[in-house]
């Protein structure tokens, strides 16, 4: 008897004591993939994602170490891949095949440039990149708020340094309406601006942004097509991967509508690394991602966090989480020691299992499985051999990666950066027209031209008269006395008959 990986409305995960299938029409109620470092996660991800595919469904996955670049190339026919669709009753239905795939990379490197434009990232995803206090991330909200009351367009990191400058300017102004603007944080958020553009961030921010269409694509032959994110580099700047991840989900709940319960998803996100996106989350924050990992599945859009240890997740967000795969765990330490009650604890008994001493005695390949069944249940938690992917394990090599992104559907869409008329250009004419109607009002008149009039700024505002300016006055006021002593002379005549 074999299984197929796709069983009509199911994903087929691996073989406990019987099949154990992931149901599309709970996929969207999420989940979580927990283990310690090199038990298997990344090929339970993998697997999941390619289950996806088969079954029509798009995937966005974040690629951490580039191994999951490799679902875009024709699998290698190992042994212990073999071994393993054996072992699981895969059989005939087993072969190594390419996925669909769309490479992307906000630096642009390694796949498709992602960017957002600033006013899409709004000031709270943008005050916790920065890593603003309570005070800094009020100046922004009143930079926003002044851009979006006067029409001016935020879009990239050069128009948000030129906003933060204007209203800096402007504070005595503004500060009445909008409330105080202090010079201090205006300071500290021009660096912390100026430190992110020195990490890349200004080849993210700008246009043209993201199409969430773009990520919701299915293949000609009816597969869902993978996006995969190349995340090496963007690891090494977690502020930045965390809120883009959370950026990307914001706008997917925003722009997609209400679907509520759906036979699949329209969409599934892969969260690698996902303690990242709570570690030191400041309140507000966290309550973003609360409302969005609750919300969300309405929108058919499921979210899988993937993470070395349950408690990575905070219990407000894991109790949304139903389709759950915990790999092995260490318990060297007693914070790993209450990771593996906690998992344990998480899971719906099965009398057959020690589920705490066997998440220790767990091997490679192995992990318990419990996913959402009948009325929306979790299922008895089972010891499942996970099957083994179909795409190549291992990453892609560069002319592979180089060929995928060229035969992309969205070639070419992405590549070339659009400057559009915003914040900074407006600004600038803004400054310009000041700067030229204070000249006018200056009064530069022929004595100016002549003699170089000017004048001369002192201490106290008070100004000093320029020699131009002076000999300018002197000869005005000479003309004047002589036109005034002309026109005397000529009514005294007039009254006395004088000639």
């Amino acid at each position: 008897m074999t299984q197929s990986v796709l069983a009509d409305d199911r994903i087929f995960l691996g073989k406990s004591t019987k099949p154990e299938y992931l149901e599309l029409r709970f996929a969207n109620r999420h989940g979580l993939v927990t283990g310690a470092t090199g038990t298997g996660k990344t090929v339970t991800l993998q697997g999941l994602a390619e289950g996806f595919s088969n079954a029509g469904v798009p995937v966005f996955a974040a690629d951490i170490k580039g191994d999951l670049s490799g679902i875009a190339a024709v699998g290698e026919p190992k042994d212990f891949l073999t071994k393993r669709a054996t072992e699981v009753d895969l059989g005939a239905d087993y072969r190594q095949r390419a996925f669909p795939t769309i490479f992307w990379d906000v630096f642009g490197e390694q796949g498709h440039p992602v960017r957002a434009t600033v006013l899409d990232m709004g000031p709270l995803l943008l005050a916790r990149m920065l890593e603003l206090n309570e005070v800094q991330e009020g100046v922004l909200n009143i930079a926003f708020r002044v851009a979006a009351d006067e029409q001016i367009p935020i879009l990239d990191l050069k128009d948000l340094r030129a906003m933060i400058a204007n209203i800096a300017e402007r504070s005595k102004e503004l500060s009445m309406q909008y409330g105080n603007v202090a010079t201090a944080s205006v300071g500290a958020i021009q660096r912390r601006l100026l430190v992110l553009e020195e990490q890349g961030a200004d080849q993210f921010f700008g246009e043209p942004s993201l199409d969430i269409a773009d990520l919701m694509r299915v293949a000609p032959d009816g597969r869902g097509v993978i996006s995969i994110l190349a995340a090496d580099k963007l690891m090494e700047r977690p502020r930045l991967y965390t809120t883009f991840l959370l950026w990307m989900l914001t706008r997917l709940w925003l722009t997609l509508p209400e679907v509520g319960d759906v036979p699949k998803p329209k969409l599934v996100f892969f969260f690698d690394e996902a303690h990242l996106l709570f570690d030191e989350a400041p309140k507000a924050l966290m309550e973003r991602i609360e409302q969005i990992a609750r919300l969300i599945r309405s929108k058919g859009v499921g979210v899988y966090f993937i993470t070395q240890s349950p408690l990575d997740v905070p219990d407000t967000v894991s109790a949304q989480l139903g389709n759950r795969v915990q790999h092995a765990l260490r318990a060297f330490t007693p914070r790993e020691q209450r990771a593996v009650r906690a998992a344990a604890t998480t899971f719906r008994k099965n009398p057959d299992l020690d589920t705490e001493r066997v998440i220790l005695e767990l091997k490679v390949g192995e992990a318990l499985v419990s996913m959402l069944e009948n009325k929306g249940e979790p299922s008895i938690v089972q010891r499942t051999l996970i099957r083994p992917p179909e795409g190549r394990l291992g990453p892609v090599s560069e002319n592979e990666r180089l060929s995928v992104i060229e035969y992309s559907p969205v070639y070419g869409k992405y590549e070339q950066v659009i400057d559009s008329d915003s914040a900074h250009e407006i600004l600038a004419r803004r400054a310009a027209k000041t700067t030229e109607e204070a000249g006018a009002d200056s009064g530069g008149g022929w004595s100016d031209v002549v003699f170089g009039g000017g004048s001369t700024p002192q201490k106290g505002g008070r100004r000093r008269q320029g020699m131009g300016e002076m000999i300018g006055k002197d000869l005005q006021r000479s003309i004047s006395r002589t036109i005034a002593t002309t026109i005397k002379n000529i009514i005294v005549k007039s009254v006395t008959g004088r000639r």
